[in-house]
């Protein structure tokens, strides 16, 4: 018996192991950097803080880079990849589309931290979740221990970008679906969106909302039909804010909710009547719960599907395979 109690726990051991290797959780670790090059993640810092300051705008576009890049084959920097003649890029799918932005600030990051380190040693795919995590925090958001040790796609999937972005039309049941589809549950769901407590929305994206559905206070419905007019066409780009604190991360997008003042559709769609409605409830007055959550939640979501190992490659240019 005692020979085959130590085999069963070999075999559950070996399974757990398994199981955890196949999503990377065992391979990524918040000191990947300490010996290759113990100036990555200041050098990163210093860049994105100064990126922010400049624009506060720019910490929601590089915390969506992240998002953007991660729902896509995993986080593996395909979203970075320029298009050539065998590669179509990820930029120019629906939802990134004239939309997705921070690029030129993810180049000055790649080229201060290479030159930190003496060499590519820093995935860009790393760069994208390192830099999510500092413009949360230079925002005045929580911080969290990235993991790391990310290496960077060869190719870009467009059509994946098209599938599995999920769209400001979605409703709670296709919202969840989206989120389960990257092994991510209701609760991280919630908890994510929150990222809407910064940054801004174009016209194209909350015109539905603000036009036809009901579930909108009316004052803050028509104010925003000024500055988004109902034909399609006529200033899809003009830009609102996600909440009324667009550029301080804190728990007000939630209390928004409540007072039904959610920008688009399916930001709604978390407090109206729903299993998510407790939740958000919850964040609205308990940011100390909010900011414990989305540090945990963004760590499980940057252990979406990474490269490792001898997967992929370390991007000299993270706009461009190495040749």
């Amino acid at each position: 018996m005692a020979s085959s109690h130590g085999n069963l726990s070999f075999i559950v051991s070996a399974l757990v192991f398994a199981i955890v290797a196949s999503n990377g959780l065992s391979e990524l670790t918040a000191d990947y950097y300490e010996n290759s090059c113990p100036n990555a993640l200041s050098t990163i810092k210093s860049v994105v803080e100064a990126a922010v300051q400049k624009e506060r705008r720019m910490g929601a576009s590089l915390l969506r880079l992240h998002f953007h890049d991660c729902f896509v084959n995993g986080c593996d920097g395909s979203i970075l990849l320029d298009s050539t003649a065998t590669i179509e890029s990820e930029k120019s799918a629906r939802p990134n589309n004239n939309s997705a932005r921070g690029f030129e600030v993810v180049d000055e990051i790649k080229q201060a931290v290479d030159q930190a380190c003496g060499k590519p040693v820093v995935s860009c795919a790393d760069i994208l979740a390192v830099a999510a995590r500092d413009s949360v925090v230079a925002l005045g958001g929580p911080t969290w221990d990235v993991r790391l040790g990310r290496r960077d796609s060869t190719t870009a999937n467009p059509n994946g970008a098209n599938t599995n972005l999920p769209a400001p039309s979605l409703n709670l049941t296709q919202l969840i679906k989206s989120f389960q589809d990257q092994g991510l549950d209701e609760k991280d769901l919630v908890v994510l969106y929150g990222a809407h407590s910064i940054g801004f929305a174009r016209c194209v994206a909350y015109r539905a909302h603000i036009y036809n559905d009901t579930n909108i206070d009316p004052n803050f419905a028509n104010s925003l039909k000024y500055i988004c007019p109902r034909d399609v066409g006529v200033g899809d780009g003009n830009l609102a804010p996600l909440d009324c604190t667009a550029t301080k991360f804190d728990s007000q997008y939630y209390s928004d909710l409540i007072s039904k003042k959610g920008l688009l559709h399916s930001d709604q769609e978390f407090f109206n009547g729903g299993s998510t409605d407790q939740l958000v409830k919850e964040y609205s007055y308990n940011s100390e719960a909010f900011f414990r959550d989305f540090g945990n939640s963004m760590i499980k979501m940057g252990n979406i599907q990474p490269l490792t190992g001898e997967q992929g490659e370390i991007r000299a240019n993270c706009r461009k395979v190495n040749n």
